[in-house]
């Protein structure tokens, strides 16, 4: 079911009132709420709610060994066969046939044709961002960082909760799930805040992703028949349709779960506002990289063991990051590419620092001082920007060679045989727009947050409530005038 269909917006309000008339029940809510989820998630297909059923189970018993054992190469029996089951499963989905595929074409390559079988799966919606969630559960536990959960109401609803099952935020268990063991109750604030959350998150999917997306589809799908000016504006319409189309997600998503009492993590802060490519990947898609800090940089020794095993690490993280996002060589690449912008910003901040000064603390005295200002503060916003653009040339492609293709025509000053689609320049129009509120409210917890935010010093900005309430009904007039065709999150794919 997508957040952005008529089904949708029947299902929501609904849920919302059976919800809080089982107020302070907390069983029954909890109930409820996995009852909605498993309703919500096999609206799709009911086949692959089997799936989630068999993550949950294997995650659920795996925490409850894992308590009771004291063994310790025991614990580590447990703990790589719940992983090796997680792993399988979304391995032989999502991964089976890229493998197989290219294991073909390298032994043919070489005269040995093996023709091994690839299987046609259709992959389950949501399949990466639940995995990850299942794993942290049990290799949480396995540390002894949380405690293994022992109602089974509580973990299923944790695991399934329907707002992020389809694409996230990957939750940890330390967050999400003692928010389903106690007492929730409604909060007019938190349920005007979920409203905002949503509403601005239909804006940015909607009005600006979808719109963006028949500009960048016709360019691709007639690439021959547009110059590189064309070409330039496609990779900038899909730098904005992919940012506007995910956080729309997670924003409708954060909102969802505010409505019911129920607080996820951010996803995104502004991330095309950043000032330097570190600083980019640390507001992008927070929850999938502070996974792969914890989950793989930290265990592959992070920055402990020396400065050229720092960059492997880097580059190993982000070429899974690559991997998760898809079973294809330009989702790798594009991986390694973010891998190697962040490479390249250590070796210049060494440089900087000093070759033989470069300690933790004199990284973070240098990462504090004030180095931008004016001029130079726009010009590091730009190159960040630009830098991430060019990434998404590698990651919107297919195959290899349609990105080498994509960039050539990038140079081409041959005339356009198409014109492009009537709506280019009000999509224009509305990006700019788009862009100027975010940059408005980049200090603030979230688009239409009218209070100071704490952590920046920003003021209040000062509007009288109908002039918010303005500002609201017209943002929700433009889903309806302005929408573009389309519904499909592009991260439901990953």
């Amino acid at each position: 079911m997508e957040f952005t269909s008529l089904e949708f917006l029947i299902f929501l309000p609904t849920v919302f009132a059976i919800y809080w008339l089982l107020n302070r029940r907390l069983i029954l809510q909890n109930l409820f709420v996995i009852l909605c989820s498993y309703f919500f998630y096999a609206w799709a297909d009911w086949y692959y709610l089997l799936i989630v059923l068999g993550y949950t189970a294997v995650s659920y018993l795996s925490g409850l060994l894992l308590e009771r054992t004291t063994s310790t190469s025991w614990r580590k029996v447990i703990l790589w066969s719940a992983v090796a089951v997680n792993l399988s499963v979304l391995g032989l989905y999502k991964y089976f046939g890229f493998f197989i595929s290219h294991f073909n074409r390298i032994f043919a390559a070489i005269g040995f044709p093996l023709d091994w079988p690839t299987l046609n799966l259709v992959l389950p919606i949501g399949i990466s961002f639940f995995t990850f969630q299942a794993l942290s559960y049990t290799i949480d536990v396995y540390r002894r960082d949380i405690p293994a959960t022992h109602s089974p109401i509580s973990f299923f609803a944790f695991l399934s909760f329907f707002p992020q099952i389809l694409a996230g935020p990957i939750e940890r268990a330390a967050v999400l799930l003692p928010q389903f063991q106690r007492t929730r109750t409604f909060s007019y604030g938190q349920g005007v805040e979920g409203m905002k959350r949503i509403l601005w998150g239909l804006v940015k999917k909607m009005v600006i992703a979808n719109n963006c997306s028949v500009i960048v589809n016709e360019i691709i799908s007639y690439s021959d028949a547009y110059n590189g000016w064309c070409h330039m504006l496609a990779i900038l319409l899909f730098t904005i349709q992919i940012y506007s189309d995910f956080s729309g997600y997670s924003d409708i998503a954060v909102g969802c779960g505010k409505l019911l009492g129920i607080n996820l993590s951010e996803n995104f802060r502004f991330p095309y506002f950043s000032h330097n490519i570190r600083e980019f990947w640390t507001r992008w898609h927070i929850t999938l990289y502070t996974w792969l800090r914890d989950y793989v940089y930290f265990p592959l020794g992070g920055s402990r063991r020396g400065f050229r095993r720092t960059l492997i690490n880097i580059l190993i993280v982000f070429a899974l990051s690559g991997l998760w996002h898809g079973a294809a060589l330009t989702k790798i690449g594009w991986g390694i590419y973010s891998g190697i912008c962040i490479v390249v910003a250590i070796f210049l901040e060494r440089i900087s620092i000093g070759w033989d000064s470069y300690t933790k603390e004199n990284r973070k005295a240098y990462r504090m001082q004030p180095r931008h200002t004016g001029l130079h503060l726009l010009g590091s916003v730009l190159l960040t920007f630009f830098l991430v653009m060019a990434g998404w040339i590698i990651f919107m492609n297919p195959s290899l060679s349609t990105t080498a293709e994509f960039i050539g025509n990038i140079f081409s000053t041959r005339p356009n045989l198409y014109e492009l689609p009537s709506q280019t320049v009000p999509t224009l129009c509305y990006v700019a727009v788009f862009m100027l509120i975010e940059y408005l409210f980049r200090n603030r917890r979230y688009v239409l947050d009218f209070t100071p935010a704490a952590n920046e010093g920003a003021p209040a900005i000062a509007l009288h409530n109908w002039q918010k309430w303005l500002i609201c009904w017209a943002l929700a007039l433009s889903v309806f005038l302005l929408a573009g065709p389309g519904n499909t999150f592009i991260y439901f794919r990953f």
